[in-house]
């Protein structure tokens, strides 16, 4: 069974729950309502039959969810299971979603490029994004005809609220002939003002390509400063960025790894690129969320640190059980904005449905495809550590 060490230090975003492990899943971030209240006020209940009926989704997250907080989700799995049948849905979620919505109800699971590719091939009707607004939008630009839902409209993104369409549009006039490069994580209107769009797991291949259509040694990466840094140490591109960050991600510190370090000597640090660029270069291995998965379970560490949003450690160790995880607890409010009482409501009342212009949409649509097309490459490209910073144009 693996084992989950919390390490909650001074600032770091956390909410209530019954364990270090599922902080977060129990209570709705903005609201004081437990789950089992939200149950009850929707008519659900445990009951002999629906815990035989969900016995095999709890076999799957026993090690990462408390017999105590079982009865609470069950009814809702349950009824969101036959809520998908009867509306043709598929759900999404992305690799930051909680263990009882990514392990037991999820269709489709993965980081940003998996679900970008995933939504543009289900067959389904309906599509629950069980992630945030840039993520449903998205799934929405590559499927028009149909229906894509986002449980919580406030689950939104600090990196896409960063940058708008009319800050896109002055760094187009300003830096005429240069491609601009839109991290998934940005709002459709962003999308539709950029050439490509990347994520943090094909980033670099992305930023290489779009110089070498364009005919340049320059590429404009946005939002994010600190991928758009990472990026840099890992080629000879001149790279142009934005000032957003990510909100869960800045907070992680050099000192943060040095404590652990002293704690935990032998542990592997693992650290996502939307971290600062010297955090990044002091852990033991950099990459996207799915590269983070494909490590530890490649490696099989003893001891491993994830420097990212704290449910991949959940979502990741029911996959490894022979790994320790040891966690600095850094929770994206946005994300835990998603839970089994908002999907379910969604689906109950179809409500949410993301909507876009037919221009807005046409025009990301195109961005996204032209990644989506690249030829996927079947070696990993991780992100240097140990390495010196690399210089970034930041605007």
């Amino acid at each position: 069974m693996p084992r989950i060490i919390d390490l909650t230090a001074p600032g770091r975003r956390t909410t209530t729950g019954s364990t270090p492990a599922q902080a977060g899943v129990g209570l709705h971030p903005f609201n004081d309502e437990s789950l089992a209240s939200a149950g009850r006020r929707r008519g659900l209940t445990f009951t002999p039959e629906i815990a035989a009926a969900t016995a095999h989704h709890y076999d799957r997250i026993r090690a990462v969810v408390p017999p105590v907080e079982w009865p609470a989700m069950a009814p809702f799995i349950h009824a969101i299971e036959a809520l998908k049948r009867e509306r043709d849905a598929v759900v999404l979620a992305h690799n930051y979603m909680t263990p009882d919505i990514f392990t037991c109800i999820s269709d489709i699971r993965g980081d940003s490029l998996q679900l970008a590719r995933e939504a543009a091939r289900t067959p389904a009707r309906t599509i629950v994004q069980a992630g945030v607004r840039f993520m449903a939008e998205t799934s929405k630009m590559l499927n028009m005809d149909k229906t894509v839902l986002l449980p919580e409209l406030h689950a939104g993104c600090s990196l896409a609220a960063s940058i708008s369409a009319r800050d896109v549009g002055l760094i187009k006039d300003a830096y005429p002939g240069i491609p601009i490069v839109a991290y998934v994580n940005t709002c459709a209107e962003v999308k539709s003002l950029s050439d490509v769009c990347c994520t943090s797991s094909n980033a670099v291949q992305v930023c290489e390509w779009a110089a070498k259509e364009w005919g340049t040694d320059t590429v404009i990466l946005l939002p994010d400063e600190f991928l758009a840094r990472n990026v840099a140490t890992m080629t000879k591109l001149n790279i142009i960025s934005w000032h957003g960050r990510c909100e869960v991600h800045e907070t992680f510190s050099t000192s943060d790894i040095a404590e652990i370090r002293k704690s935990y000597p032998g542990a592997l640090i693992l650290a996502h690129p939307e971290c600062p660029q010297e955090v990044v270069s002091a852990a033991d291995y950099a990459g996207s969320t799915s590269a983070l998965a494909s490590f530890v379970e490649e490696r099989n560490p003893k001891q491993v640190v994830l420097l990212t949003e704290c449910s991949m450690s959940d979502n990741i160790a029911i996959a490894n059980p022979t790994v320790d995880f040891i966690r600095p607890c850094n929770l994206c409010r946005h994300m835990k904005a998603i839970t089994l009482a908002s999907i379910y409501d969604a689906l109950v009342d179809m409500r949410h449905a993301i909507t876009l212009c037919e221009d807005v949409a046409r025009r990301g649509r195109a961005a996204i495809e032209r990644m989506l097309d690249l030829p996927q490459h079947g070696a990993r490209r991780d992100f240097a550590v140990g390495q010196p910073g690399a210089s970034v144009r930041v605007i």
